[in-house]
């Protein structure tokens, strides 16, 4: 790795972690720069999975006061969400993951567009939809697969699942989807980092971005109007969802 190499992961990191405590899309930034140092793309995505994890948990530090009272809503959420994580992680070692890529830039803008009108969806999914629904605990193990496999703006899908079946303030929300994104990519960065081809020295400078970049996003995120969080989050997934679209 040479010093350009290095500085521009460590850029990568630094906005990877703030995108991914503000919204979700980091991987879309790091991913990039690691392919660019030479990596090929299942290094690449292995080693981006096992560098970014630092920097999630320092944006769930940094979003603990939104976190109080939410300890028994956040435990729920882990369990299908762990459950879909660890299928996931087996999914991208055992698997070409040539179909599910394609798959990936509508799952993202079918997330984006749920975040944007999730008002009115969460007015037609009706009063009676909660935590405890089975198509909300689905989503949430699917979640869990995608972010394991791939991952680059389940951020934005999940806080739009949240925010169709828990009534609670979108800051919050995004709280106890930091910490449902880190507890995934920290699966998964388990089992690559036994079974994967993690190239180290890449994921350690990525890493020392990445919590940089996870202790800007949590002081970013929290001076958000709601509103503009929202629009901000769907643009970014968009942008990002037309990215993968066009990319060779």
């Amino acid at each position: 790795m040479t010093g350009l190499e290095a500085g521009l992961i460590a850029g990568a990191g630094v906005l990877a972690g703030i995108a991914n405590t503000i919204g979700g899309g980091g991987s879309l930034l790091s991913y990039p720069a690691l392919l660019g140092a030479g990596l090929n793309p299942l290094a690449a995505n292995v080693t981006n999975t096992v560098g970014l994890v630092p920097g999630l948990l320092t944006g769930s530090h940094g979003y603990r006061a939104e976190l109080v009272g939410q300890g028994r809503r956040v435990a729920r959420l882990l369990v299908p969400m762990s459950i879909g994580g660890l299928a996931g992680t087996v999914l991208l070692l055992r698997t070409s993951p040539g179909v599910f890529t394609r798959v990936i830039p509508w799952l993202i803008i079918l997330g984006c567009l749920a975040l944007l009108f999730q008002p009115l969806l969460a007015r037609l999914v009706g009063a009676h939809a909660d935590d405890a629904s089975p198509v909300f605990r689905g989503g949430l193990v699917l979640g869990g697969v995608y972010g394991a496999y791939f991952g680059a703006a389940l951020g934005v899908m999940l806080l739009a699942l949240l925010g169709l079946f828990i009534q609670d303030t979108l800051q919050r929300l995004n709280a106890a989807k930091v910490v449902c994104t880190t507890t995934v990519n920290a699966i998964a960065a388990i089992g690559f980092a036994i079974f994967g081809p993690v190239h180290w020295l890449d994921a350690l400078v990525l890493a020392a971005g990445s919590v940089v970049g996870g202790a800007l996003g949590a002081v970013l995120g929290r001076r958000i109007p709601p509103l503009a969080l929202r629009y901000g989050v769907a643009m970014v997934g968009i942008g990002l969802a037309v990215k993968l679209l066009v990319a060779p």
